[in-house]
């Protein structure tokens, strides 16, 4: 109902606005121009009114992996499982390219998925925090204070985050859980099944799967 409230007096000022100012001060003329408006509005619908002002989700399939196609993307907004795969996007992989953050995100929502793993985004992320040696993510217990010093490259991954959360992006790593950069080589790569590299990460899942990873 507000919805329609607040479009209707929007369209309304805006029809006036365009008439001559006797016209506009003619009390008739205005209740002739909001008969006609609560007209429209009626045969419109509310759910193509909300279409109009809302900005458009990413669609199924309609990801590209460029600067240019996320950067044109409405900005994102969630609640605090989208801030912490935010931040995790952010302080993992903000030099990575756009593909390579889609596989990061995805591995850390495959964990979610996974019985071996917490079920939810934060959970995943902090599990270990404050375990020398015991995180799962460096930056959560690397000792240095977390601030996002760079609001566009924080913006960017944000909409990469709700596209994961939303399912709107296609799988990029084969059910991967774990991954690395080329820099180092962590024991556990030599029994894990290697899925996929994708800029300077390899991706890899247990070499054994079940329906519940």
């Amino acid at each position: 109902m507000r919805l329609l409230r607040v479009t209707s007096f929007a369209l309304l000022l805006a029809a006036i606005s365009a008439m001559p100012f006797a016209a506009s001060a003619n009390p008739e003329t205005a209740k002739g121009l909001a008969r006609i408006e609560a007209q429209g509005l009626k045969s419109t619908g509310s759910k193509r009114l909300k279409a109009m002002i809302t900005p458009p989700k990413v669609a199924p399939g309609s990801v590209q992996y460029s600067r240019s196609w996320i950067d044109a993307q409405p900005k994102a907004t969630g609640n605090s499982e989208w801030r912490c795969l935010s931040e995790a996007l952010y302080f993992e992989a903000r030099g990575e390219t756009v593909k390579g953050q889609f596989a990061v995100a995805e591995v850390i929502m495959n964990r979610v998925k996974s019985a071996r793993f917490p079920g939810s985004l934060c959970g995943v992320i902090n599990q270990g925090t404050g375990k020398k040696y015991g995180c799962q993510f460096t930056y959560t217990c690397d000792g240095h204070k977390e601030v996002i010093s760079e609001p566009k490259a924080f913006t960017r991954v944000g909409k990469v985050a709700r596209a994961i959360i939303d399912g709107n992006a296609p799988k990029l790593t084969d059910g991967a859980t774990h991954y690395h950069t080329t820099a180092v080589r962590p024991r556990w790569a030599k029994v894990y099944t290697k899925t996929a590299r994708i800029g300077v990460h390899l991706f890899y899942r247990h070499t054994w799967r079940s329906a519940s990873n």
